[in-house]
This record gives C-alpha cells, structure tokens and sequence, in this order.
C-alpha cells in the first residue's frame, strides 16, 4: 500500500507559516539535493485547499531549473476541500471531496510511490489525527519567527510519534522523521472535507 508523507519547514518555536520568509539563509544546495532524492520517492500530491491556491499562481511559472518546480507541476495534484467552487486549472488537479478518509485509502490502495503532503499544517494535522498520516518529516530551523500559523495550533488529542529517522546539514538545520505510532484523546469525524478545506 501506498504511503501519505508529509513535508513541512518548522521553526524553533512552531511556525511553519511563510517559511519563504524566514528559511532562505539557511536553506542550501546540499537541502536541495535531499529534496530533490525525496520527491524522487513520490508519484502523486495531496494538498489543502489555501496552499494549492498559493502554489497554483506561483510554480505554474516556474521553469525546470527550479528546484521542485517539474515535481510540482507535472505530478497528479489531490485538493482537499469543500469550498473551491473553480475550476483547477493548474495542470493534473482534481478535487477530492466527500468522505475523506475513504477517498484517501482508495488512493493508497493504487499501484504508485508515496503520496506527498508538501506543507498545508491544517490538513496535516488532520490526517494525523485520523491515522492517515503514514510519515511526517519536520526540517527544523534554527531560528525564532515569533508568530505566524503553528504545525499544532488547535490540537487537543495525544498523537505519539515514533522517530524514525534524522539529519543535521550544515547549515544547522535538523531533518526529523516521524511514523505515528497511536493515537489518543478527542476524536472529530472527517467524514466530509468540510474541516480540512485550508
């Protein structure tokens, strides 16, 4: 079966809004090159409803020689969400709507690599929280943002993690992967994608 990974850039206190503005320094060619190897193991992405529209106008005019941008524009897109009412007209976008825990594990259920989550904390959150969510992988900056969108933000039930890999690059960033190993506490249906839509 296939697996959901998720992808995020995390600072030291949580913030994984707008990490264009706070990584850049950090980010380097040796952070490139582990990326390019990790969207090499996936053949299809999940995104929510407000990163789709951002990346939608921005790597559409992206040539080649950026990094992620043929990963990200030729690979088969699934948007959560139940308030786009336009067409997806960045290419090989679809819409998943409905239960959408059993859309995702018919799609799991497909012949294919991983399944990438490339950001989009609310429908990572949720995912985690459903026990959808196969691998998460937090490249952990150092640097304090202050505010902005936090990876937990409105999270109440337990979710242990199990670390399952980790690297240190260079410039002092930390690559952590973790698998869920359970999960504890209040439980909210997603049985429409009514609360995963951003």
């Amino acid at each position: 079966m296939r697996k959901i990974v998720a992808g995020l850039f995390i600072s030291l206190d949580g913030v994984v809004e707008a990490p264009d503005r706070w990584r850049s320094r950090l980010f380097t060619s040796e952070m490139a090159d582990a990326l390019t190897v990790g969207v090499a193991e996936a053949d299809a992405i999940l995104l929510g409803r407000r990163l789709y529209q951002e990346f939608a106008a921005y790597w559409p005019q992206q040539g080649s020689e950026v990094t992620m941008a043929d990963f990200l524009n030729l690979t088969p897109k699934y948007v959560v969400s139940s308030t786009l009412d336009t067409p997806l007209e960045w290419a090989n976008s679809r819409l998943v709507t409905g239960d959408l825990a059993e859309a995702l594990t018919k799609l799991k259920e497909q012949a294919g690599k991983n399944i990438q989550v490339p950001g989009s904390p609310t429908l990572v959150r949720s995912l985690l929280r459903e026990g959808l969510l196969d691998e998460l992988s937090l490249w952990i900056f150092p640097v304090v943002v202050g505010s902005g969108m936090r990876l937990f933000d409105g999270t109440t039930g337990h979710v242990e993690l199990e670390l399952v890999g980790s690297r240190t690059f260079s410039s002092g960033v930390l690559s952590a992967t973790y698998r869920p190993v359970s999960a504890t506490g209040p439980t909210e249906s997603v049985a429409s994608t009514e609360r995963v839509n951003d």
